[in-house]
C-alpha cells in the first residue's frame, strides 16, 4: 500500500513516496544537484537574480525571432516566474526587434462555473501576460492578437490543435509545491486511483483540460499572488497538458528559489536524472522528455537542513 498523503488525504502528493527517496534528495548539496545532468537533462546555475530573469527573457526572444510566415514558432510560458515578461517588452522595444510573426500560448487560466474567468479578473493569468509584456511592446513590433493562444474552457480543442500547426520551441514553466509544471497536479485519491495513481504512461496521454486544482496549490497560488487569502483562490483551472508539453521541443523549468521550496527544487531533479517516473511527482515525467533543462538560482538553493526560527 502506498502512503496516505500527510498534508491532503484525498489526494496523491510527493509525500506518498517511500521515505528513503525523500530523504535521498533533501541531502543534496549544489555539486550533488549539478551532477545530475545526463544526456537529455541539463542543470544551470546563475549567480545573480539579473542574469537568472534575462537568461529566461532570452528563450521568448529566440522563439520569436525564429517563428515566419511559412514556419510558425512561439513559446508556451508561465505565470511564476513573471519577472521576465517586462524585460522581453523592454529588449523588443530598444533593440526594435520585430516580432510579428511570433507565436505565444499561455500555459493555463482559472475557471470558476465552467468558465475561464476574463481578463478583469484580478488573477487571471492572461490578463497578467498581457499587462507584464505584450501591452508593453510597441504595435509596430508585436504580433497580432491571433498568434496569442490562451487555454478556455470552451476552446480546449482548438488551442491543443494549435501544437500541430505551430512549432512550440520552448515550454516554459515554473515548479508548484506539489512539483508540478502548468496546473499539471497529482490526481485525487478516488475512483479507480484509490490505491494506486495513474501509471506514468497514463498520465501523458492527458491533454488540455478543466480540473480541480490540488489544495497545496490552491494555498500556494494564495500565498505567491493574494496575500494569503485562500478563499479567493478559484478550485479550477484549465491548463496545458503533458500531450502538448511532449510536443515542444525543450521544456524549460526555471528555479528563483521562492515558489517551491529548497526540497522540491531537489526533488525533482533528482528523480528526473534517475529515470523515477512517479505521477505523485508529476514534474519527475518529463525524466521521459528528450530535452529538458532546470535552471537555477543559486543564491537561492537553500537546504533542506533543520533551521528553527
Amino acid at each position: 500500500m502506498r502512503n496516505e498523503s500527510k498534508v491532503a488525504k484525498g489526494w496523491w502528493d510527493y509525500t506518498c513516496l517511500d521515505k528513503e527517496l525523500l530523504d535521498e534528495a533533501a541531502r543534496l548539496d549544489a555539486d550533488d544537484i549539478l551532477a545530475l545532468q545526463r544526456p537529455g537533462f541539463t542543470i544551470k546555475f546563475y549567480e545573480t537574480r539579473d542574469e537568472f530573469f534575462l537568461a529566461e527573457a532570452l528563450e521568448y526572444i529566440k522563439a520569436f525571432t525564429a517563428s515566419t510566415s511559412t514556419g510558425p514558432a512561439g513559446i508556451c510560458g508561465p505565470i511564476g516566474p513573471t519577472e521576465q515578461l517586462p524585460l522581453v517588452a523592454r529588449i523588443i522595444n530598444d533593440l526594435e526587434i520585430d516580432v510579428r510573426e511570433g507565436h505565444f500560448w499561455g500555459m493555463d487560466e482559472w475557471v470558476i462555473d465552467g468558465k475561464d474567468v476574463d481578463e478583469s479578473y484580478p488573477l487571471s493569468f492572461k490578463r497578467a501576460d498581457m499587462e507584464l509584456l505584450f501591452n508593453r511592446i510597441d504595435k509596430k513590433l508585436r504580433m497580432p492578437d491571433e498568434h496569442l493562444h490562451f487555454p478556455t474552457a470552451d476552446g480546449i480543442e482548438e488551442f491543443s490543435r494549435s501544437f500541430d500547426s505551430i512549432r512550440c520551441m520552448y515550454m516554459q514553466g515554473g515548479q508548484g509545491e506539489t512539483k508540478h509544471w502548468a496546473f499539471n497536479d497529482p490526481p485525487e485519491r478516488t475512483g479507480e486511483y484509490v490505491d494506486e495513481p495513474p501509471a506514468p504512461e497514463e498520465y501523458r496521454k492527458l491533454k488540455t483540460r478543466v480540473l480541480e486544482i490540488h489544495p497545496m496549490t490552491m494555498i500556494q497560488n494564495a500565498r505567491t499572488s493574494g496575500g494569503g487569502v485562500v478563499t479567493n483562490v478559484p478550485s479550477h483551472a484549465v491548463t496545458v497538458g503533458p500531450q502538448e508539453t511532449w510536443k515542444s521541443e525543450k521544456v524549460s523549468i526555471w528555479h528563483p528559489g521562492w515558489h517551491d521550496n529548497p526540497f522540491g527544487i531537489r526533488l525533482s531533479a533528482y528523480m528526473i536524472s534517475k529515470g523515477i517516473a512517479d505521477t505523485c511527482v508529476p514534474m519527475s515525467l518529463l525524466a521521459d522528455h528528450p530535452d529538458v533543462t532546470f535552471h537555477y538560482l543559486l543564491p537561492n538553493i537553500g537546504t533542506c537542513s533543520v533551521e528553527m526560527h
